[in-house]
């Protein structure tokens, strides 16, 4: 079933939202400030690319962690996150409408928890 999943949301428009997260990414890493950030649009363009069968989790803290990863989505939420998350959710809600689009829609659920707060999360 994920594998069916993935090639449905890849061909109605996961491809073009890795492309988007990949070029942002791009542009972020352009400058030495905004490499952390492409990096963490990366993470999230894989994610979108396929997320049938990913799950996100934490990561456990290290001893170089620290308060980095809160304060970077700090800087995140309120520099454009807010947003992107706020997308996932009306299109997360619009698939859920349907009873063939609730996969989809939880699937922009799981992209929208890690579009929100990114530093400190994993893929697996």
């Amino acid at each position: 079933m994920n594998i069916l999943g993935n090639i449905i949301w890849i061909i109605f428009g996961g491809f073009i939202i890795f492309l988007e997260y990949m070029v942002g990414g791009f542009i972020l890493c352009l400058t030495i400030v905004g490499i952390p950030f492409g990096l963490q649009c990366f993470k999230i363009g894989i994610a979108s690319l396929a997320p049938f069968g990913m799950t996100i989790s934490d990561k456990k803290p290290g001893i170089t962690d620290g308060c980095i990863p809160t304060v970077l989505n700090i800087f995140w939420i309120f520099c454009g996150g807010i947003w992107i998350a706020f997308t996932h959710l009306i299109f997360g809600l619009l698939f859920c409408i349907t009873i063939i689009g609730i996969p989809f829609g939880k699937q922009h659920f799981k992209l929208m928890s890690l579009c929100f707060a990114p530093f400190g999360k994993k893929l697996s």
